[in-house]
């Protein structure tokens, strides 16, 4: 598969929008999380600072970073009892 699924997010004087930034985030998962953070940094590589895509889309590189790398959190912070982790596919040989 491609970085890019619509080529014509890769194109030199394509200007990205936030609805682009936020449909290549969707339902990330950690096993695709640095794949889709590879999808967002080309997608904006070329805005300015400050541009709202750009904005978007580098607070959402570093969630995805944090997705990748400490994977799943389960259960959440509004007094919800906390889930157990789910067990890694190796640890059932």
């Amino acid at each position: 598969m491609s970085e890019y699924e619509d080529p014509q997010l890769a194109a030199p004087d394509h200007e990205a929008t936030v609805e682009e930034v936020k449909k290549l985030m969707g339902a990330s998962a950690p096993h695709f999380a640095l794949h889709i953070r590879n999808r967002i940094r080309k997608l904006i590589a070329h805005l300015p600072e400050g541009h709202p895509a750009r904005v978007e889309g580098e607070r959402e590189i570093l969630r995805l970073d944090r997705l990748a790398f400490s994977g799943e959190q389960r259960g959440n912070s509004m007094g919800e009892p906390e889930m157990p982790a789910l067990r890694h596919s190796s640890e059932d040989a």
